[in-house]
């Protein structure tokens, strides 16, 4: 067989206990080494994955609890597996989820590993279009591939090696290797950008920060594996015309790692309007941020000063700016015929307004209803834009566990205001006793909405601690 890489390839396929690599583990390991077109080693192994397999998974595998007890764990395997995959393609039907796995894995036993990687499920894609699936089993079935041992390491992998013989019989070496030459490339770096800073970040949770010349921040990312992110900026089959700016321009990356996704959401959102980065658009505009409120019989537009963990609950209605604000209220007063002038948005004149005149206001304005029917009115149709009403008694904490350091991030929230992440009850009980009327932030609204709605977050009530 003609070689189709520069490099010799490692097909390597894993079983483990679920599906995140954060705090699920590897069951077993099977690596296909291949040099010149020919297969010269094949080794797999059960591992010790330190926790118990899930009964689904034990169905869908056959590992069991009992096959893995006496097995070796990671950190025991790890040197020799790494001179296994060292200098060579990695190789892996849906590539992201193994070398992700092995990365957090090798991270665990004190060790880095990076190599160039060929995603076979992304290779299906590209050489056969006309197709709709590209798991593994359908490339079985549509290529007649032996599989004696499906979703074990080693029967997979095996049949991974097959898809690539059969792929390069039908398109032929030299289109072959073209496509899997492009698609397993690294990313070059930025000419300021040493290699050494991009090995150095985890792949795990946080928020990345780009600077350009003088300390200015470009760009603010967020991700669950900011390491595999970083690296996304810099590849060229996905760099836009933005993403080529940055590559430019950039000269320094900072990091900051979280205890999960909710927390990079929140930090990244908090830090873009800190910084004002000049890449970033959809996070940065809270200057005018503005809400509708109620006092007495008039209507007010309040700006983002006024808005808090107090005012909140009263508020009809949050919008980022004055005009997005009015054509809200506009909407509102054509659907249930309200008067603008009689809410305190548009000039007082005698006689009716000229809403009514074309029919658009019920006419308060001219005698027709009472000032407190209208208001009552008003009132109920504001009330839909409302924010969602907070569930608790008081502050909670979101408790965010970071498995791999064994600790735990605290996010404090009160009325969908974020007071802060705490990492103790000690910094739990300052930031509710520092944080008397936090100011609101509609991104950080909708990220906390979205989490608490979502599955069973860990929730804990701080109403005893408040007090």
């Amino acid at each position: 067989m003609t070689p189709l890489f520069d490099a010799p390839l490692a097909i390597v396929d894993l079983e483990t206990t679920g599906a995140h690599p954060a705090w699920d583990r590897v069951t077993e390991i099977a690596v296909v080494e291949v040099l010149d077109g020919e297969v010269v080693s094949e080794w797999s192994t059960l591992v010790n994955p330190g926790t118990s397999i899930p009964p689904a998974i034990q169905a869908l595998t056959g590992i069991t609890n009992a096959m893995v007890a006496d097995a070796p764990d990671f950190e025991d395997l790890a040197a020799g597996l790494y001179e296994r995959l060292d200098g060579r393609i990695f190789v892996a039907h849906n590539a992201r989820f193994d070398y992700g796995f092995l990365r957090h894995a090798f991270e665990r036993a004190g060790m880095r590993f990076q190599a160039r990687t060929l995603c076979t499920v992304k290779l299906s894609r590209r050489l056969y279009p006309a197709h709709a699936r590209h798991n593994l089993d359908s490339l079985i079935d549509r290529h007649h591939l032996r599989c004696d041992s499906r979703h074990r390491a080693l029967g997979d992998a095996r049949a991974v090696w097959q898809f690539l013989r059969v792929a390069t019989e039908e398109h032929g070496a030299d289109a072959m290797g073209s496509a899997v030459r492009q698609m397993a490339q690294l990313p070059a770096l930025p000419a300021h950008i040493d290699r050494a800073v991009v090995d150095a970040i985890p792949e795990s949770p946080g928020v990345y920060l780009f600077y350009g010349e003088n300390g200015t921040p470009l760009y603010i990312g967020k991700s669950v594996a900011m390491r595999s992110r970083v690296l996304q900026h810099f590849s060229a089959d996905v760099r836009s015309p933005r993403e080529a700016q940055i590559a430019r321009e950039i000269r320094r990356i900072e990091w900051r790692r979280t205890g999960g996704e909710l927390g990079a959401l929140l930090y990244e959102a908090q830090l873009v309007k800190e910084l004002l980065p000049v890449f970033n658009r959809q996070l940065r505009r809270a200057s005018e941020l503005c809400g509708f409120l109620f006092d007495s019989e008039k209507l007010n537009l309040i700006g983002k000063d006024e808005i808090n963990s107090q005012t909140l609950p009263f508020l009809c209605g949050v919008f980022r700016s004055r005009r997005a604000a009015m054509d809200a209220l506009r909407e509102l007063a054509d659907e249930h015929h309200l008067c603008l002038r009689t809410l305190g948005f548009e000039k007082s004149a005698k006689g009716s307004c000229f809403r009514h005149q074309i029919k658009r206001c019920a006419g308060v304005c001219d005698g027709k209803e009472s000032v407190h029917a209208h208001q009552l009115r008003a009132a109920a149709a504001l009330a839909g834009l409302k924010t969602a009403a907070w569930p608790w008694r008081g502050p909670i904490g979101i408790v965010e566990e970071d498995v791999e350091r064994e600790a735990a991030d605290v996010h404090v929230v009160h009325n969908w205001c974020l007071l802060g992440t705490a990492h103790s009850e000690g910094e739990v009980a300052e930031l509710l006793e520092g944080s008397r009327r936090p100011q609101f932030d509609l991104d950080q609204y909708k990220i906390l909405a979205r989490h608490l709605s979502r599955g069973r977050p860990k929730v804990v009530e701080l109403s005893a601690l408040a007090h």
